[in-house]
Protein backbone atom coordinates (compact mmCIF):
# COMPACT_ATOMS: atom_id res chain seq x y z
CA UNK A 1 0.00 0.00 0.00
CA UNK A 2 3.09 2.55 0.38
CA UNK A 3 0.94 3.62 3.21
CA UNK A 4 3.50 5.36 6.44
CA UNK A 5 0.78 4.41 8.82
CA UNK A 6 1.39 0.57 8.43
CA UNK A 7 5.05 1.01 10.09
CA UNK A 8 4.64 3.68 13.02
CA UNK A 9 7.89 5.94 13.51
CA UNK A 10 10.17 5.18 16.28
CA UNK A 11 9.02 6.67 19.96
CA UNK A 12 10.47 9.35 20.70
CA UNK A 13 13.08 9.38 23.83
CA UNK A 14 12.78 11.64 27.01
CA UNK A 15 15.41 14.15 27.12
CA UNK A 16 18.45 13.31 29.44
CA UNK A 17 21.64 13.74 30.42
CA UNK A 18 22.96 11.33 28.24
CA UNK A 19 21.08 12.55 25.06
CA UNK A 20 21.18 16.50 26.13
CA UNK A 21 25.24 15.92 25.19
CA UNK A 22 24.72 14.26 22.03
CA UNK A 23 22.16 16.46 20.53
CA UNK A 24 24.15 19.59 21.60
CA UNK A 25 27.38 17.69 20.45
CA UNK A 26 25.37 17.18 16.96
CA UNK A 27 23.74 20.35 16.18
CA UNK A 28 25.15 23.43 14.97
CA UNK A 29 22.18 25.71 15.01
CA UNK A 30 19.08 25.50 16.77
CA UNK A 31 15.46 26.44 15.39
CA UNK A 32 12.65 27.65 18.01
CA UNK A 33 9.43 28.20 17.44
CA UNK A 34 7.95 31.45 19.57
CA UNK A 35 4.50 31.16 20.80
CA UNK A 36 4.10 28.34 23.40
CA UNK A 37 8.17 27.55 23.32
CA UNK A 38 9.75 31.23 24.77
CA UNK A 39 6.80 32.80 25.43
CA UNK A 40 2.83 32.20 26.21
CA UNK A 41 1.01 35.31 24.58
CA UNK A 42 3.16 38.09 26.71
CA UNK A 43 4.43 36.11 29.47
CA UNK A 44 8.09 34.41 29.16
CA UNK A 45 8.63 30.93 29.85
CA UNK A 46 10.62 30.27 32.49
CA UNK A 47 14.31 29.61 32.20
CA UNK A 48 14.28 30.92 28.78
CA UNK A 49 16.42 33.52 28.90
CA UNK A 50 19.69 31.66 30.28
CA UNK A 51 19.21 28.64 28.92
CA UNK A 52 19.48 30.50 25.08
CA UNK A 53 22.51 32.53 26.88
CA UNK A 54 24.12 29.15 27.45
CA UNK A 55 23.30 27.84 23.86
CA UNK A 56 25.07 30.94 22.80
CA UNK A 57 27.92 30.54 24.43
CA UNK A 58 28.56 26.93 23.38
CA UNK A 59 29.10 28.26 19.90
CA UNK A 60 25.42 27.18 18.55
CA UNK A 61 23.96 29.62 15.81
CA UNK A 62 19.60 30.49 17.21
CA UNK A 63 17.13 30.74 14.81
CA UNK A 64 13.35 31.91 15.59
CA UNK A 65 11.22 30.55 13.43
CA UNK A 66 7.11 31.63 13.81
CA UNK A 67 3.72 30.93 12.01
CA UNK A 68 2.26 33.78 13.90
CA UNK A 69 2.17 36.13 11.32
CA UNK A 70 0.66 39.13 13.41
CA UNK A 71 4.39 41.06 14.07
CA UNK A 72 6.96 41.70 11.17
CA UNK A 73 10.63 40.52 12.26
CA UNK A 74 11.44 44.05 13.41
CA UNK A 75 8.24 43.89 15.85
CA UNK A 76 9.58 40.46 17.23
CA UNK A 77 13.05 41.64 17.87
CA UNK A 78 11.34 44.61 19.91
CA UNK A 79 8.92 42.07 21.34
CA UNK A 80 12.19 39.48 22.42
CA UNK A 81 13.85 43.03 23.70
CA UNK A 82 11.02 43.60 25.90
CA UNK A 83 11.22 40.88 27.16
CA UNK A 84 15.06 40.68 27.93
CA UNK A 85 16.30 38.53 25.31
CA UNK A 86 18.71 39.82 22.85
CA UNK A 87 17.98 38.84 19.14
CA UNK A 88 18.59 40.20 16.03
CA UNK A 89 15.96 40.81 13.06
CA UNK A 90 18.07 38.67 11.33
CA UNK A 91 17.56 35.87 13.44
CA UNK A 92 13.94 35.83 13.25
CA UNK A 93 11.79 33.89 10.49
CA UNK A 94 8.01 34.72 10.77
CA UNK A 95 5.20 33.60 8.00
CA UNK A 96 4.82 37.23 6.92
CA UNK A 97 8.34 37.51 5.83
CA UNK A 98 8.19 34.11 4.10
CA UNK A 99 4.74 35.58 2.44
CA UNK A 100 6.05 38.49 0.59
CA UNK A 101 9.28 36.68 0.19
CA UNK A 102 7.69 33.85 -1.82
CA UNK A 103 6.27 36.37 -4.09
CA UNK A 104 9.80 38.30 -4.20
CA UNK A 105 11.25 35.06 -4.99
CA UNK A 106 8.32 33.91 -7.68
CA UNK A 107 9.21 37.45 -9.38
CA UNK A 108 5.96 39.02 -8.74
CA UNK A 109 5.03 42.18 -10.32
CA UNK A 110 5.60 44.86 -7.87
CA UNK A 111 2.89 46.95 -9.63
CA UNK A 112 0.34 44.59 -8.58
CA UNK A 113 -1.30 44.94 -5.33
CA UNK A 114 -1.33 42.38 -2.04
CA UNK A 115 -4.58 42.10 -0.79
CA UNK A 116 -3.97 41.53 3.25
CA UNK A 117 -6.69 39.53 5.59
CA UNK A 118 -4.19 39.72 8.56
CA UNK A 119 -2.04 41.92 10.64
CA UNK A 120 0.18 45.29 10.13
CA UNK A 121 3.31 42.49 10.23
CA UNK A 122 2.41 41.17 6.71
CA UNK A 123 1.84 44.88 5.48
CA UNK A 124 4.95 45.59 6.78
CA UNK A 125 6.88 43.07 5.47
CA UNK A 126 5.20 43.47 1.97
CA UNK A 127 6.34 47.17 2.06
CA UNK A 128 9.89 46.37 2.76
CA UNK A 129 10.22 43.95 0.21
CA UNK A 130 9.09 46.07 -2.52
CA UNK A 131 5.45 45.66 -2.32
CA UNK A 132 1.85 47.19 -2.07
CA UNK A 133 -0.29 45.89 0.72
CA UNK A 134 -4.06 46.56 1.40
CA UNK A 135 -6.42 45.71 3.56
CA UNK A 136 -5.41 44.26 6.61
CA UNK A 137 -5.72 46.40 10.07
CA UNK A 138 -7.40 49.03 7.64
CA UNK A 139 -10.30 46.97 6.93
CA UNK A 140 -10.99 45.94 10.52
CA UNK A 141 -13.93 47.88 11.26
CA UNK A 142 -15.62 48.02 7.68
CA UNK A 143 -19.00 46.36 7.31
CA UNK A 144 -21.03 45.53 4.17
CA UNK A 145 -24.01 46.32 2.93
CA UNK A 146 -26.98 43.36 2.34
CA UNK A 147 -29.72 45.33 0.17
CA UNK A 148 -30.62 45.46 -3.15
CA UNK A 149 -28.75 46.59 -6.29
CA UNK A 150 -25.38 46.87 -4.17
CA UNK A 151 -22.15 45.90 -5.86
CA UNK A 152 -19.33 45.58 -3.80
CA UNK A 153 -16.42 47.05 -5.85
CA UNK A 154 -12.55 45.47 -5.49
CA UNK A 155 -9.25 46.25 -7.03
CA UNK A 156 -8.56 44.60 -10.27
CA UNK A 157 -5.11 45.40 -9.72
CA UNK A 158 -4.71 42.71 -6.69
CA UNK A 159 -2.75 39.94 -8.26
CA UNK A 160 -2.39 38.12 -4.54
CA UNK A 161 -4.03 37.35 -1.38
CA UNK A 162 -2.42 36.62 1.69
CA UNK A 163 -4.41 34.68 4.67
CA UNK A 164 -3.07 35.30 8.63
CA UNK A 165 -4.14 35.17 11.66
CA UNK A 166 -6.86 38.03 11.85
CA UNK A 167 -8.10 38.79 15.61
CA UNK A 168 -10.68 40.93 13.09
CA UNK A 169 -11.94 38.65 10.60
CA UNK A 170 -15.57 39.99 8.89
CA UNK A 171 -17.65 39.51 6.20
CA UNK A 172 -16.05 42.49 4.39
CA UNK A 173 -12.86 41.51 4.26
CA UNK A 174 -14.01 37.90 3.11
CA UNK A 175 -16.13 38.94 0.51
CA UNK A 176 -12.91 41.39 -0.67
CA UNK A 177 -10.70 38.38 -0.97
CA UNK A 178 -13.31 35.86 -2.33
CA UNK A 179 -13.73 38.52 -5.18
CA UNK A 180 -10.03 39.06 -6.05
CA UNK A 181 -9.20 35.54 -6.03
CA UNK A 182 -12.33 34.55 -7.95
CA UNK A 183 -12.51 37.55 -10.33
CA UNK A 184 -8.83 38.82 -10.79
CA UNK A 185 -7.04 36.93 -13.55
CA UNK A 186 -3.86 34.71 -12.11
CA UNK A 187 -4.64 36.11 -8.92
CA UNK A 188 -2.57 33.86 -5.70
CA UNK A 189 -3.44 32.82 -2.87
CA UNK A 190 -1.17 32.36 -0.10
CA UNK A 191 -1.63 31.15 3.59
CA UNK A 192 0.72 32.29 5.94
CA UNK A 193 0.08 29.40 7.77
CA UNK A 194 -2.81 27.00 9.24
CA UNK A 195 -2.38 26.08 12.54
CA UNK A 196 -5.37 25.23 14.10
CA UNK A 197 -5.01 26.77 17.13
CA UNK A 198 -2.09 29.60 19.12
CA UNK A 199 -1.53 30.36 22.43
CA UNK A 200 -2.81 34.14 21.78
CA UNK A 201 -2.70 34.82 25.73
CA UNK A 202 -0.98 32.79 28.36
CA UNK A 203 -3.85 30.64 30.18
CA UNK A 204 -5.44 29.45 26.83
CA UNK A 205 -5.89 28.82 23.25
CA UNK A 206 -7.50 30.85 20.57
CA UNK A 207 -8.45 29.56 16.88
CA UNK A 208 -5.37 30.06 14.60
CA UNK A 209 -4.66 31.38 11.29
CA UNK A 210 -6.16 27.70 10.03
CA UNK A 211 -9.76 29.03 10.54
CA UNK A 212 -9.11 32.23 8.26
CA UNK A 213 -7.68 30.31 5.30
CA UNK A 214 -10.60 28.01 5.81
CA UNK A 215 -13.07 30.22 5.46
CA UNK A 216 -11.52 31.65 1.94
CA UNK A 217 -10.89 28.28 1.01
CA UNK A 218 -14.83 27.79 1.60
CA UNK A 219 -15.92 30.60 -0.28
CA UNK A 220 -13.47 30.43 -3.27
CA UNK A 221 -13.08 26.21 -3.50
CA UNK A 222 -9.83 26.94 -3.82
CA UNK A 223 -6.28 25.72 -1.53
CA UNK A 224 -3.76 28.42 -0.83
CA UNK A 225 -0.41 28.01 -0.89
CA UNK A 226 1.36 28.02 2.49
CA UNK A 227 4.10 29.31 2.82
CA UNK A 228 5.07 28.94 6.91
CA UNK A 229 5.54 25.67 8.58
CA UNK A 230 5.63 22.78 7.83
CA UNK A 231 6.01 23.63 4.45
CA UNK A 232 9.66 23.72 3.44
CA UNK A 233 9.27 26.83 2.10
CA UNK A 234 10.86 28.73 5.05
CA UNK A 235 13.55 26.32 5.36
CA UNK A 236 15.11 26.51 1.68
CA UNK A 237 15.30 30.22 2.64
CA UNK A 238 17.03 29.76 6.12
CA UNK A 239 19.27 27.23 4.52
CA UNK A 240 20.41 30.08 1.40
CA UNK A 241 21.36 32.50 4.15
CA UNK A 242 22.87 30.25 6.80
CA UNK A 243 24.84 27.62 5.14
CA UNK A 244 23.56 25.13 7.57
CA UNK A 245 23.15 21.18 6.70
CA UNK A 246 19.81 20.27 8.36
CA UNK A 247 21.10 17.49 9.57
CA UNK A 248 23.11 20.07 11.77
CA UNK A 249 20.00 21.76 13.29
CA UNK A 250 17.91 21.00 15.33
CA UNK A 251 13.99 22.32 15.54
CA UNK A 252 13.05 23.06 19.17
CA UNK A 253 8.56 23.39 18.87
CA UNK A 254 5.52 22.58 20.91
CA UNK A 255 3.22 21.79 18.36
CA UNK A 256 3.83 18.23 16.19
CA UNK A 257 1.86 19.00 13.21
CA UNK A 258 3.65 22.23 12.41
CA UNK A 259 7.08 22.70 14.43
CA UNK A 260 7.91 18.37 14.20
CA UNK A 261 6.82 17.84 10.83
CA UNK A 262 8.32 20.92 9.73
CA UNK A 263 11.79 19.85 10.80
CA UNK A 264 11.10 16.04 9.62
CA UNK A 265 9.96 17.39 6.03
CA UNK A 266 13.71 19.24 6.11
CA UNK A 267 15.77 16.54 7.95
CA UNK A 268 16.79 18.01 10.95
CA UNK A 269 16.03 16.33 14.47
CA UNK A 270 13.83 17.28 16.31
CA UNK A 271 12.93 18.51 20.08
CA UNK A 272 8.99 18.50 21.14
CA UNK A 273 8.50 21.08 24.15
CA UNK A 274 5.64 20.01 26.32
CA UNK A 275 5.00 23.88 27.54
CA UNK A 276 2.93 24.45 24.35
CA UNK A 277 0.13 23.12 22.44
CA UNK A 278 0.99 19.65 22.50
CA UNK A 279 0.69 17.68 25.83
CA UNK A 280 1.64 14.17 26.72
CA UNK A 281 -1.89 12.02 25.62
CA UNK A 282 -1.54 13.52 22.25
CA UNK A 283 2.06 12.62 22.36
CA UNK A 284 1.72 9.18 23.18
CA UNK A 285 -1.96 8.49 21.42
CA UNK A 286 -1.74 5.45 19.23
CA UNK A 287 -3.53 7.95 16.40
CA UNK A 288 -0.23 10.27 16.61
CA UNK A 289 2.32 9.40 14.07
CA UNK A 290 4.59 12.26 14.29
CA UNK A 291 7.08 11.74 16.79
CA UNK A 292 10.05 14.10 17.35
CA UNK A 293 13.46 12.49 18.20
CA UNK A 294 13.34 13.71 21.68
CA UNK A 295 10.52 15.64 23.84
CA UNK A 296 11.05 17.26 27.23
CA UNK A 297 8.98 19.37 29.65
CA UNK A 298 10.22 23.05 28.49
CA UNK A 299 13.31 24.79 27.03
CA UNK A 300 15.27 25.25 30.49
CA UNK A 301 15.37 21.21 30.95
CA UNK A 302 18.65 21.77 28.61
CA UNK A 303 19.76 24.30 31.10
CA UNK A 304 19.28 22.37 34.00
CA UNK A 305 20.60 18.69 33.18
CA UNK A 306 23.94 20.42 31.56
CA UNK A 307 24.11 22.46 34.43
CA UNK A 308 23.09 19.37 36.82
Amino acid sequence: MGDNKSTPPPPSQPLSLTNVNSLLDSVDCFLFDCDGVIWKGDTLIDGVPQTLEMLRTKGKKLVFVTNNSTKSRKQYAHKFQSLGIHVTQEEIFSSSFAAAMYLKVNEFPPEKKVYVIGGEGIIEELKLAGFTGIGGPEDAKKTVQLKANTLFEHDKSVGAVIVGLDPHLNYYKLQYGTLCIRENPGCIFIATNRDATGNMTDLQEWPGAGCMVAAICGSTQKEPITVGKPSTFLMDFLQKQYKIPTDKMCMVGDRLDTDILFGQNAGCKTLLVLSGVTNMSTLQDPSNHIQPDIYTNQVSDIFDLLNS
